[in-house]
């Protein structure tokens, strides 16, 4: 692959795949790495499945972010993990596909994905059909060289407003250019969708922090996202809104709504629930 997919790319090899139909694979986190997100671990099953409808197509189109239904995170994933992947294809058309999917480390769930779907797009808008085909042939071959990926950038939030365990608004501020978008997209630049979830989901976590302290021993920490949508692509140097606020709920969970604007206009939203999770 040489210096494609190499700072935004999750999956190293995929050992079996029925194109349209299901598929497998491995990634490797870098044990040099600091952290490896929730989100990210969402994104890898999603890429996966996004090869797997690329190939049933023959590279004419390509998956984007769209919507969710719901994502458990069950685990932590921790550098030097190896994660097994997996994604059942519901659906795969010229349209859209629907998915399910999962991640383990050592056979043990550390996130499962229900009721996906992607819109599909040309592939040719956002990168070389060629070049993807000969991409997916090394990862069903040889696979990818591993510990490719170096980590985030830390991205520039700025507090605009906050109640303290209730809600908080923030502008994130999309930089112009960063490695991954030579991956996310060669031809068309987008920031990714998980890594704004991400940034959401660490608002959410501070503010349940601020409105309860967690147990002994344990960490509050993302357990559930709900109702994902992504409604635009978000282009380098756009600067967005972003807010987590909180919301009834029935379970002992704390549970808030996450939103993304961009120029007032709505960009991602999004539930999240929130508990105690024991520390390794």
């Amino acid at each position: 692959m040489g210096e494609r997919f190499s700072a935004f790319s999750f999956v190293d090899r995929i050992t079996d795949i029925t194109p349209g139909v299901r598929v497998r694979g491995t990634f490797h986190v870098p044990a040099r790495i600091r952290e490896f997100p929730s989100a990210l671990i969402a994104e890898a099953v999603g890429q996966l499945a996004a090869w797997a409808s690329m190939a049933h197509l023959g590279f004419r189109r390509r998956p984007v972010a769209g919507l969710a239904r719901e994502t458990r995170f069950l685990g932590k994933v921790r550098p030097g993990d190896t994660l097994e992947l997996e994604a059942d294809l519901e659906s795969c058309t010229d349209d859209d596909v629907a998915y399910a999917g999962r991640a383990a480390v050592g056979g043990e769930s550390v996130i499962v994905l229900e009721q996906c779907l992607g819109p599909m797009l040309p592939a040719e808008d956002f990168d070389a059909p060629e070049a993807l085909r000969r991409d997916f042939e090394v990862l069903c071959g040889t696979g990818a060289p591993s510990d490719r990926f170096a980590g985030l950038p830390e991205f520039d939030l700025e507090r605009a407003e906050s109640v303290p365990g209730e809600r908080v608004k923030a502008l994130l501020r999309v930089p112009e250019s960063a490695a991954f978008f030579h991956d996310h997209f060669p031809r068309r630049p987008v920031f990714p969708a998980t890594l704004l979830l991400d940034s959401q989901i660490r608002l959410a976590v501070g503010l349940a922090q601020e409105a309860a302290s967690s147990p002994d021993g344990s960490e509050l920490t993302a357990t559930r996202v709900l109702d994902v949508k992504v409604r635009s692509f978000i282009a380098p140097g756009q600067v967005l809104e972003i807010g987590a606020e909180r919301v009834q709920s029935e379970t002992d969970a704390y549970v808030a709504r996450l939103f993304a604007r961009a120029n007032g206009k709505p960009v991602a939203t999004a539930r999240v629930e929130i508990g105690a999770r024991r520390s390794a």
